[in-house]
């Protein structure tokens, strides 16, 4: 009698973030991919994300030759891609409104599985700017940290005179965590460290859908598995 070969279990999924899409009322945020970057470097030549004489970002990445700087884009996406794993990770979103690609939010996880802690990074093009987009793309990635990952609290910072950056993490319940002193352009300048924990996140009045979170990536995150609904 013949004997038939074992069962093979499944290929586990090499890159299961690929997947990951979060909904808001206005906003998509969906896990980047090549193309999507592309359409991102577009959007921040044709736009641009704040005015010459101001540097928002801890690091002036925004004031490289415009020749290369779509390059720089792809190759640090590509550089956190290569990173990636159970002790760190970056879960990067672009962002879209009416199907047209606005910016990117990211939330990084240093050691999750053991200190419950993310932290979150974002831009805006120039044209999408001033209207809610940067809370309610935030507010997105926080429900998503708290109550999907399993998050205890989360982390941000602003430099100074980044009113709106400021502005987006109080109406979100940050509270102030210290400073750290920044060299940019030649100058010293103060940079405000913000914590917010689960508890004192002032939630908006929508949910966050959530599509992709699986538990190949829950495992691959160190976080909370999928709770079923």
């Amino acid at each position: 009698m013949d004997v038939l070969p074992a069962p093979i279990d499944p290929v586990p999924d090499p890159w299961p973030m690929a997947g990951l899409v979060l909904r808001t009322p206005r906003l998509e945020l969906r896990i980047e991919d090549d193309a999507s970057l592309r359409e991102l470097v577009t959007a921040v030549h044709v736009s641009g994300i704040h005015p010459a004489s101001e540097m928002p970002f801890r690091m002036p990445w925004t004031e490289a030759d415009p020749r290369y700087l779509g390059r720089g884009m792809l190759q640090y996406a590509w550089s956190n891609r290569v990173r990636a794993s159970p002790e760190w990770w970056t879960l990067a979103f672009v962002v879209r409104a009416g199907g047209r690609v606005i910016g990117l939010q990211d939330v990084v996880g240093d050691r999750f599985g053991v200190r419950r802690e993310v932290a979150t990074g974002s831009y805006l093009v120039r044209h999408a700017q001033g209207r809610g987009h940067g809370t309610e793309m935030r507010a997105a990635v926080l429900a998503f940290a708290f109550d999907h990952l399993g998050a205890h609290s989360a982390r941000s910072e602003y430099t100074a005179g980044n009113g709106a950056s400021a502005a987006v993490s109080a109406r979100l319940g940050y509270r102030p965590d210290g400073t750290t002193t920044l060299v940019q352009r030649g100058a010293r300048v103060t940079e405000q460290r913000l914590l917010l924990e689960r508890d004192g996140f002032v939630r908006p009045d929508w949910m966050t859908a959530v599509e992709g979170y699986t538990p190949g990536l829950a495992e691959f995150l160190g976080t909370d598995r999928p709770r079923a609904d």
